[in-house]
């Protein structure tokens, strides 16, 4: 089976990070749930990768983004496999965070 997408190295942290915060904050459960959430919509994303929307006014590259409860997955929808550049809390300096990485 083909690879349907690649998490960046710092996407994959950032999922990391997701999971220990939520389990921190509502237990592993709810960690687990918010995780395969964000998973599932990944996939969704690899069948659909024009979903989501631009958002020029954080970054003028190549990214689309997509929310998943307080998240954004940041991703490349011209790239084979999808590349999931971030996952963000909406909340967060999403601007700031995208330059070092996109």
């Amino acid at each position: 089976m083909r690879q349907r997408y690649v998490l960046a190295p710092e996407a994959a942290l950032d999922l990391v990070q997701v999971w220990r915060y939520v389990k921190k904050e509502a237990g592993v459960e709810i960690a687990d749930r918010v995780e395969s959430a964000i998973r599932d919509k990944i996939v969704f994303l690899t069948r659909f990768p024009g979903s989501g929307h631009w958002r020029k006014d954080l970054t003028d590259e190549p990214v689309k983004f997509f929310p998943v409860y307080s998240y954004l997955i940041v991703y490349r929808p011209e790239t084979k496999p999808l590349e999931i550049v971030a996952i963000i809390h909406g909340q967060r300096d999403v601007e700031w965070l995208l330059k070092n990485r996109v």
